[in-house]
């Protein structure tokens, strides 16, 4: 019997966050690219709550844009409430979220997925890989067809073998009714690939005529709204916000879900697979934390178009009858109509120690991952891991040098190396804590570090990187100017001083020093800077921040120097740990197994202790002495 048999440089199999930007990646770098999903409908989905950004993820969406990615982009473009978190905090943690408009956030990026040159995009199940020498040669489908190529990136998200569950209820089917991907595990496992099995889970739907609102606390967007994309025209993001909504649960809820926890999924044994430990169920709230008298519960809209209500905060996979009793406890909530039941879904992902910091397997050569198959949690997470494997595989086909970024280049640098290098048995979430150089690791200046990086893989063009060049540049003389800007003791400068709740001055100062004073700032004190030149507000917003925290900065880049040094000392692919001696057993254990790149990624694998490093160190430069 015939089968279809097509060429192409590079595969993505899956269109969720991280297919989208491989595939486009791959594509946008001249390479013929063929993205399968289980259906048109599902591409970029958001299955769970739809909003883009968040404490930490902001940064990961930054940095996509930055590097040439279309997240930040297409959020911009769809959103209906945005918010800049954390403020009252230093900006390390500034971090902007958005609420999107589900079926426009999807609408729209099918559209640019389907409008790519070099890109096709095929409803279709990939059943197998194909897999010659330790070499990727491309994917069949469960209907015959073959797919040749150079590279397959695998970007399966939740869908492998996906089982979604609410009481007794389970069923086979991925998120939202779609089907899953029930074929590729076993073509996974036959290659040699570990897998396990994770779960996450998402709350109810409600009918917001079924709300009474006048119960809850109203949540608005920013009045100047920040947009996600460096490319976006501020002006073009301005515009009527929908509201948010925010209640609280209560001690009758919790009576409830304690009294039938029995018949939760996650206590009686149906489920037995890992969840994510920082977005618990109510069920587990309730138990885990039983000293909390309340929960908070966000009510979000999911769009313009619609009248469906996520309830953020109230994720769970209890029966029916149970959800409907504990969802009618909570203020506002007390005539709700459930338009879509809240579930877990189980799934198979991969060990992602398999993979190198480029992620491609090591193993197989040509096969890259990104997204929830490799462990992780967030729509953020997934389209980070997918851009930085669509990328790669591009640049393997083009036989060029990949894409890796370190733990003090960007958020994504320490995403991708927590994954490759500390086995996660858990979903991952990206968390501010997580990046130990976050003050130069800022959402605001991911163009300053990454967009060089974007320019030199192929994904930024010539009149943005001049752009950010050029912005960079203000910054750097405005800094300088105002270093050497003297301000005196005048009646004016004490007034606006007084005026901003700061200590007037006994003798003059530097315009700098003052801005260092945490009640003032850069903006604040334009009145008594007579040569203050133009310039745009992020540009002001930079220098300010430069100035505030220059010590800091100052510090931080001093570490970075001495991370970059352990970092670059490579260690050969095929070093034999066996025979470096003064080596302790679990060291050589740990370290054979994953098969780190540099010693600086040795140094933070679980099991290897300094001493080990030492040794190690000891015998890298031993051999590099003998040649």
């Amino acid at each position: 019997m015939p089968h279809i048999t097509e060429e192409y440089d590079v595969v993505v199999v899956g269109a969720g966050h991280a297919g989208c930007e491989a595939a486009l990646a791959s594509a946008r770098l001249g390479l013929e690219t063929i993205c399968f999903t289980v259906s048109n409908d599902s591409i970029a989905l958001m299955p769970c709550n739809p909003n883009i950004g968040g404490s930490s993820k902001g940064h990961l969406v930054r940095e996509i844009d930055a590097l040439g990615g279309e997240m930040g982009k297409n959020i911009d473009a769809t959103f209906i409430q945005s918010k800049m978190l954390n403020t009252s905090k230093g900006p390390a943690v500034h971090s902007l979220r958005a609420q999107a408009d589900k079926s426009e956030y999807s609408r729209r990026m099918r559209s640019t997925l389907e409008n790519q040159e070099h890109l096709i995009v095929r409803q279709a199940e990939v059943a197998e890989l194909i897999v010659e020498d330790g070499v990727v040669g491309g994917v069949k489908t469960v209907s015959g067809a073959t797919y040749r190529a150079k590279a397959v990136v695998l970007c399966t998200g939740v869908y492998l073998k996906a089982r979604c569950i609410y009481g007794d209820i389970s069923y086979e089917t991925g998120p939202n009714g779609l089907m899953p991907a029930s074929k590729l595990t076993e073509s996974l496992i036959k290659n040699g690939i570990e897998v396990r099995r994770f779960k996450t889970g998402t709350p109810a739907r409600v009918d917001k005529r079924s709300i009474d609102f006048s119960k809850m606390e109203e949540q608005f967007g920013d009045k100047e709204v920040i947009p996600f994309s460096f490319t976006t025209d501020r002006a073009s993001v301005q515009k009527e916000q929908v509201s948010c909504w925010l209640t609280y649960t209560n001690e009758e809820t919790h009576k409830i879900i304690r009294d039938n926890i029995d018949r939760s999924p996650l206590y009686s044994g149906v489920i037995h697979s890992t969840g994510p430990r920082y977005c618990p169920s109510i069920e587990d709230k309730v138990v885990k934390f039983a000293d909390k008298d309340r929960h908070q519960v966000f009510i979000e809209p999911e769009g313009f178009y619609t009248n469906e209500m996520y309830l953020g905060g109230m994720s769970s996979s209890m029966p029916e009858d149970v959800q409907y009793a504990m969802y009618k406890t909570v203020p506002g909530l007390e005539n709700v109509k459930i338009i879509r039941n809240a579930y877990a879904i189980e799934y198979d992902c991969i060990n992602a120690i398999q993979l190198r910091p480029s992620l491609e397997f090591k193993k197989i050569k040509g096969l890259f991952s990104g997204g929830q198959i490799n462990g992780s949690s967030g729509y953020e997470e997934a389209a980070a891991q997918g851009l930085v494997a669509g990328i790669n595989a591009a640049l393997s086909v083009k036989k060029e040098e990949p894409l890796i970024l370190d733990r003090s280049q960007a958020y994504i640098g320490v995403l991708i190396d927590d994954l490759v290098t500390k086995e996660t048995m858990e979903p991952y979430r990206m968390m501010t804590s997580r990046a130990e150089y976050r003050l130069i690791l800022r959402q605001d200046n991911a163009d300053e570090r990454l967009t060089k990086l974007g320019y030199r893989v192929g994904l930024i063009d010539q009149e943005r990187m001049d752009k950010t060049i050029e912005k960079y540049n203000l910054v750097k003389d405005e800094v300088e100017r105002v270093r050497g800007v003297n301000v005196g003791t005048s009646d004016q400068v004490q007034e606006v001083l007084r005026r901003c709740g700061s200590q007037e001055l006994t003798t003059g100062t530097s315009l700098a020093d003052l801005i260092k004073r945490p009640e003032l700032s850069y903006q604040a004190l334009a009145e008594i800077d007579k040569y203050r030149p133009e310039l745009a507000v992020e540009v002001a917003e930079q220098v300010n921040i430069y100035l505030k925290y220059e010590g800091y900065i100052s510090r931080q880049l001093r570490q970075v120097e001495h991370f970059k040094k352990l970092e670059n000392k490579i260690i050969p692919e095929n070093l034999d740990y066996d025979s470096i001696q003064g080596l302790r057993i679990e060291a050589k254990q740990k370290l054979a197994k994953l098969r780190p790149h540099s010693i600086g990624q040795a140094s933070r694998i679980s099991g290897v202790s300094p001493a080990d490093i030492s040794v190690l160190l000891v015998s890298l430069e031993t051999r590099s002495r003998r040649g």
